[in-house]
């Protein structure tokens, strides 16, 4: 049956649920298709509301009996829930219910993954298990008992007793249903403890699949990693007696951090250095701090609806930026970020997708999962923090947690706490929040009398989302450097409010070089004529010297692709001088090595009004990588030996800049030498780094079919290492070949296409695969459409957030925008389809 039509849910319309939840106690008797799960909830009349109806949310439930107070009731049920007549003074309402979580393919709700039970209820997946008011403003402590013939039985809190086929928990902490988690499986604990600076003995475990113990040593050391540094940098202590982790192969995010019993996508917490990256190394840490510091910012101080999503996640991805930042090197974690705001959120800014950082309306929550309200968010914290101080920011903080532990909070409640910790008025830089798109900062420069002086122009493009953008408070970091590249002036925070505004620096005998928007200060797109040559020389900001080489980068690569220019010597010779400094941190030097984006160079071109070729841009970085490969061949040997590991593998900084080092430096001497080394290095590899990267090389060489078929006998065992051999495989194709290689693999007798992980790692790469999903004949477009058609009644959360992959589509010509269209409107028309991807489609398409 259809999904009820969308409905609009606005900001404006919040009002309280009319009853406060005293205590929960759940009972859950386990059986795949038939589960049983029997409610016990106190209410008391919420004396804040003024809507006593007694509505609890309730989807693909049966329910089997009612009562409140003992008695018998008969509510009227709908597919959305349930109302019913309450008493006036406060009741106990009991229910009965059943439901499939064998049959949950949606993975929402209690389901079942390879035999295991387990949970996933941000946003509204608790209403599949029992009803509930599954909002995030109701709070309550929660006891819960689950009987079940399976060795391991977890839900959120500590452990209060438990015997053969059962276990009872116990959460003291008030939360909302989004944070309720249950786990029942045959499972390996892998356990550890940690003290906290109370005093306090918490026990760690990771449960995971039998035969997957030896991958949970690098996850549980980045547990304690995160809970010490939570306590170092912003004083906060766990709060349980235990913390439990549990790896789960089908999961539609990264991880989720209910309480006390967090839920990770197997691929966000096994590492092993066989089968994982480097990168998987660090995304793994991340995530498993970033799920842990939800613990106070989300969990104890979590949302009022969830229009404040970014409340928690972006100040968590702030959070989780500062803790890699640490860890590893903050200059290349800055760079990064940045790279990835500029490929995921920065396209949906300026596209039909575009919505401010707290939405004021949504039809399907589950959309609203964001690079806008992850990345931007935490960008909108760090400038936060820029404009008051770092103690400010830190006393703003403790003065949160203070005020509002326990409480389901507003963005209003998050900047009123930074104006009474600072006296600042913040209403200006609240517009951060309401609007939509990416401001436009226009620099032009003057020097005159020994004064030099920049003016900026700032200038949000309207959109749908905000109509009539106003002038932000932009913080700009600028330094001033002289003509032989020596800082005259140390970097000062510009707050730019008003439309134009302009900055006068007397005192400086010649023109110095500006350097602007040091560690990108601010997420806007910045115009500015600036001397990149010179400050990719010798800026002393990490960050902007890092841009200058992009810049240069961008600006040549345009040329290539709209006049046919040859590669732009002053950016060659400018990286040749920086990879020859070996004073440089690696991965830093690594990093220069890379080129703009794809999709990035694109809408530049439409930016400038012209109309991007995927085919011309994929053909000219191919040609600005063979000018650096030529440019650098005499060097490229020495880089390529001087930055190969050979001590034991470790995944820390040090080695990991190491080997990025060594692997840009290979991608380039494959150019050079047809594949010969990396045939070598993947002989020899002892570590999935080197392997995958080796075997990447090989396939751009054309030589990858023997290492492939080599691969695949090593790892075909292994589900996470073998989502890498899928998607290697379509992300490194030539673009006429890309759909066809994914419309293969889809035929592999290893292609699980309900599994969230396999399905991105195939049709996922090929929609980042830029020439190849924008191939001519629309193969790219009309295969992904396929998928996501037969894949939207399974999962339709993973089927939305992949119909992002054509946001993009009234950037391209007349040719592709009708193909696209004609997908599109196939996707539309198709029976049966769900909320969450009949609003995507249709955002995309009316755009």
């Amino acid at each position: 049956m259809r999904d009820a039509a969308p409905q609009t849910i606005y900001l404006a319309d919040y009002t309280p649920f009319g009853f406060d939840v005293d205590e929960v106690h759940l009972t859950f008797d386990l059986a795949p298709s038939a589960t049983h799960v029997r409610a016990r909830i106190r209410f008391s009349p919420n004396p804040d509301a003024t809507d006593r109806t007694f509505f609890l949310h309730g989807e693909n439930l049966t329910l089997l009996g009612a009562k409140i107070d003992g008695e018998t009731v008969k509510p009227k049920v709908t597919p959305e829930g349930l109302t019913c007549d309450v008493p006036s003074i406060p009741f106990t309402w009991e229910s009965h219910v059943q439901i499939d979580p064998a049959a949950n393919t949606a993975l929402e709700g209690l389901y079942q993954s390879g035999g295991m039970y387990c949970t996933q209820c941000e946003a509204e997946g608790f209403r599949k298990i029992t009803y509930y008011p599954d909002r995030p403003d109701v709070m309550s402590t929660f006891t819960v008992r689950i009987n079940g013939p399976h060795p391991v039985l977890l839900s959120n809190g500590n452990l209060v007793s438990s015997g053969d086929g059962w276990a009872e928990w116990h959460d003291p902490w008030r939360k909302p249903a989004y944070l309720f988690a249950l786990v029942a499986g045959d499972l390996v604990a892998h356990r550890d403890s940690f003290t906290t600076m109370e005093g306090r003995t918490v026990d760690l475990a990771l449960y995971v699949r039998p035969g997957d113990e030896g991958k949970c040593a690098f996850g549980m050391q980045a547990l304690k990693d995160s809970m010490a540094w939570d306590e170092n940098v912003y004083g906060r202590a766990y709060d349980l007696d235990v913390f439990n982790i549990v790896a789960v192969d089908d999961f539609n995010m990264g991880a989720m951090e209910n309480k006390g019993l967090n839920i990770f996508n197997a691929s966000a917490v096994l590492a092993s250095p066989e089968t994982s990256t480097d990168m998987n190394f660090e995304r793994i840490e991340a995530i498993i701090a970033h799920e842990y510091f939800h613990n106070w910012t989300g969990n104890r101080i979590t949302c009022r609806d969830w229009f404040q999503l970014c409340l928690k996640e972006g100040l968590t991805v702030f959070r989780d930026s500062q803790f890699t930042s640490d860890m590893r090197s903050a200059s290349v974690k800055r760079i990064g970020d940045v790279i990835d705001l500029r490929a995921r959120q920065f396209p949906e800014d300026q596209g039909p997708l575009a919505h401010p950082v707290r939405p004021e309306s949504f039809q399907e929550i589950n959309n609203f999962y964001t690079a806008t309200v992850y990345e931007k968010g935490a960008e909108v914290i760090g400038m936060l923090r820029t404009l008051v101080g770092a103690d400010a920011y830190k006393r703003a903080l403790d003065m949160y947690f203070d005020r509002h532990d326990g409480q389901a909070c507003t963005i209003e409640d998050w900047l009123q706490v930074f104006e009474d910790a600072t006296g600042r008025d913040l209403g200006q830089f609240k517009r951060w929040y309401n609007q939509a798109g990416t401001p436009h900062l226009t620099v032009t420069e003057t020097y005159k009398n020994a004064t030099y002086t920049l003016t900026f122009t700032q200038n949000t493009p309207p959109s749908a989302a905000t109509p009539d953008p106003q002038p932000l408070v932009i913080p700009v970091a600028v330094g001033l450097l002289d003509a032989s590249g020596v800082e005259v002036m140390e970097t000062q925070v510009l707050e730019v409010t008003d439309a134009t505004q302009s900055f006068a620096f007397a005192g400086h005998s010649a023109k110095p070089t500006a350097s602007i928007l040091r560690n990108f200060s601010a997420p806007v797109v910045l115009e500015f004529d600036a001397d990149h040559a010179a400050l990719l020389a010798h800026d002393t900001d990490p960050f902007n010297r890092w841009e200058s080489g992009r810049a240069l980068a961008l600006a040549s690569l345009l040329a290539t692709i709209t006049k046919g220019s040859a590669p732009d010597n002053d950016y060659l010779q400018g990286i040749a001088s920086i990879l020859r400094d070996d004073s440089l941190d690696p991965a830093y030097r690594a990093l220069m090595l890379g080129l703009p984006g794809q999709p990035e160079l694109a809408a530049a071109l439409h930016r400038r009004g012209d109309t991007p070729d995927p085919q011309a841009i994929f053909d000219a970085v191919r040609g600005m990588k063979e000018a650096l490969a030529q440019t650098l061949k005499d060097d490229l040997p020495r880089l390529y030996a001087r930055h190969q590991v050979t001590a034991s593998y470790a995944p820390d900084a040090e080695q990991s800049g190491t080997r990025s080092l060594g692997n840009a430096a290979l991608s380039l001497l494959t150019l050079l030498d047809n594949g010969d080394t990396a045939q070598t290095q993947y002989d020899a590899a002892t570590n999935m780094t080197q392997q995958l990267a080796a075997l990447a090389n090989l396939i751009r060489a054309g030589r990858g079919d023997a290492a492939l078929a080599d691969f695949e006998t090593q790892w075909q065992d292994d589900r996470l290492v073998m989502d890498k051999w899928f998607a290697l495989q379509v992300s490194e194709a030539k673009p006429d070949d890309a759909a066809d290689t994914a419309k293969a693999l889809t035929r592999h007798r290893d292609f699980n296409w309900k599994n969230p992980n396999r399905f991105r790692a195939t049709l996922g790469a090929l929609a980042m695969h830029h020439a190849g999903f924008h191939a001519a004949d629309g193969s790219g477009y009309a295969l992904l459409a396929d998928w996501l058609i037969k894949l939207d009644p399974v999962n339709p959360q993973t089927t939305a957030r992949m119909c992002s992959a054509f946001q993009t589509w009234r950037r391209y010509d007349q040719i592709r925008q009708s193909l696209m269209a004609k997908e599109l409107d196939r996707i539309a028309s198709t029976p049966d389809l769900s909320r969450d991807t009949t609003e995507m489609i249709t955002r995309i398409r009316n755009a």
